[in-house]
């Protein structure tokens, strides 16, 4: 799917048809390219349906060569494709204290998370994402074969709705990456978790920025890399 700012193409993402607008809302927010969905008026299909226009919102003014990537960037890199090691790096807002969350409530995470995977339940094949309250509700999920796609589809689902996101947890079905660590702090995020483990470079990342990381949320134990503070 390429990724156009006015005529400019900046990104060709490779992704799971679908929620081509809301994976687009996502990325430009996860990206830094807008600082949020106000920024954005619409998300416009050209030509054969892989082809997107990201129309900005009257008065927003942006130069799309600061964003446009080199190459096409992979399901399975986020990076992919930039145009140089300084931009790998996102600034990202700074991080609220974020929710208080008990012990038992983020096990229960995982299985929530599986009842929002259909497609994965019928092919074994995709990833996925979803944005829990501190109380434990299903705010948005999202499946992709990329698992940073998946963030940024529930990132722009529920940025549709409310802005900004708030004390909300992110919770990924695989590996936490470097990627979805950053993504998840530009959209003000500040606690992520996922199944598995997560890489060093997102545990650094989240340990800079004052976020909480968790892995291997499964059964009845959890690895708390950074931020154990906020849960309880």
């Amino acid at each position: 799917m390429e990724i156009r700012l006015g005529k400019v193409p900046i990104a060709v993402l490779m992704r799971t048809p679908g929620n081509e607008e809301d994976l687009i809302l996502g990325f430009a927010i996860t990206e830094g390219i807008v600082l949020g969905p106000q920024e954005v008026a619409a998300v416009e299909g050209e030509g054969d349906g892989d082809r997107f226009r990201l129309v900005l919102a009257d008065g927003v003014v942006i130069d799309p060569e600061q964003f446009r990537r080199n190459t096409y960037t992979t399901s399975s890199c986020g990076v992919c494709g930039k145009a140089s090691i300084d931009a790998v790096r996102i600034a990202s807002p700074p991080l609220g204290e974020g929710p208080i969350v008990p012990i038992d409530l983020m096990l229960s995470l995982p299985d929530r998370l599986a009842e929002a995977q259909p497609a994965f339940a019928a092919t074994g094949g995709l990833h996925a994402a979803a944005i829990f309250d501190q109380k434990g509700t299903l705010l948005a999920a999202a499946e992709d074969v990329g698992r940073h796609n998946a963030a940024d589809k529930a990132i722009g689902v529920l940025a549709r709705s409310r802005w900004p996101l708030g004390d909300v947890i992110l919770m990924v079905s695989g590996r936490i990456s470097f990627e979805i660590t950053q993504k998840a702090a530009v959209a003000g995020i500040s606690m992520v978790a996922g199944v598995s483990a997560a890489s060093s470079l997102a545990v650094e990342l989240a340990e800079d920025l004052g976020m909480t990381l968790i892995g291997f949320v499964r059964g009845t134990g959890l690895v708390a890399y950074t931020g154990a503070s906020r849960l309880s």
